[in-house]
């Protein structure tokens, strides 16, 4: 598999899931693509350097989501003017 099918394989099934879940956990996502741990690390790496994805962490918990996407992002992108 190339970085460009790994690229849209994860992409396709996160859009297609995202009433119902905009954050994965590593191991999702290289269930995703059928790659064995080493390999996945690569190719997501790769798509959160090229800011498809982005890496989000609670400090116990590390997840990655569509760059922009889900509830997090959209509560801190609001900006409050006084």
């Amino acid at each position: 598999m190339d970085y460009a099918e790994a690229c849209k394989i994860i992409k396709e099934t996160m859009i297609r899931k995202a009433k119902s879940k905009s954050k994965y956990y590593f191991n999702d996502l290289a269930k995703m693509i059928g790659e064995k741990p080493r390999p996945a690390k690569k190719f997501i790496n790769k798509m959160v350097t090229d800011e498809i994805l982005e890496y989000w962490s609670s400090g116990s918990t590390s997840m990655y989501g569509l760059k922009g996407a889900g509830k997090q992002a959209q509560g801190e992108g609001e900006v409050v003017e006084e």
